[in-house]
């Protein structure tokens, strides 16, 4: 069964950017420090991330992130989504319009223009076909940004929150919650190393 899982790193502060973030430094002042983990040699953080890409069967993305990974400083055949992992998955931008060129051009991008409800509808349909291509259950995996994240859960579109908590605090920059509705979650999983704590969310 296809499920809708919302994953993202976050500081112990709450902000998934450092201050200031743009084009050329997406995750701002200090922000790469919350994606140390994505490079370490622990071996439960090669296994959480090569886990996390292996069930990816579609990835919603926001324009605003994906300006920055089509970016000239964002993913190349070393950093990405995946990047010497297993096969890339869809990525579904929400966006108001695609963009006239894309510099990524071995992934598959597509753009849907009307709304994240379409945009999820979108990517479930691609997971559930590379699910049957498989023979295995794949999800759709929101990668952010925040607010795409957080206004995705508002919506009642996410079935699991999977947090990468980073052992920093930037004091500033891009909240996840921002004037979320209160609710309560079920706690699946922690995972501890020395540059995180994974922990898995059920949304009911």
């Amino acid at each position: 069964m296809t499920r809708v899982i919302a994953d993202i790193s976050l500081s112990l502060d709450g902000f998934v950017t450092g201050p200031d973030p743009d084009p050329d430094n997406g995750l701002g002042v200090g922000g790469e420090a919350l994606h140390t983990w994505a490079f370490s040699d622990d071996l439960d953080d090669r296994r959480i991330l090569r886990e996390a890409t292996a069930r990816s069967g579609a990835v919603v993305l926001g324009r605003r992130l994906f300006d920055i990974v089509d970016g000239p400083e964002g993913w190349n055949d070393d950093v990405g989504y995946g990047a010497g992992e297993v096969g890339k998955p869809a990525f579904i931008v929400v966006t108001n319009s695609p963009p006239q060129a894309v510099r990524l051009t071995d992934l598959d991008w597509t753009f849907v223009t009307t709304g994240l409800p379409d945009a999820v509808a979108a990517a479930r349909k691609r997971a559930e076909a590379a699910s049957a291509q498989r023979g295995q259950d794949l999800d759709v995996v929101l990668m952010g940004g925040g607010a795409t994240i957080g206004s995705a859960i508002d919506a009642g579109l996410v079935d699991a929150l999977t947090l990468h908590l980073a052992p920093v605090v930037l004091g500033a920059g891009t909240p996840l919650f921002s004037g979320a509705a209160p609710r309560t979650l079920v706690q699946r999983s922690v995972t501890s190393t020395s540059t995180a704590t994974h922990l898995t969310y059920d949304i009911p």
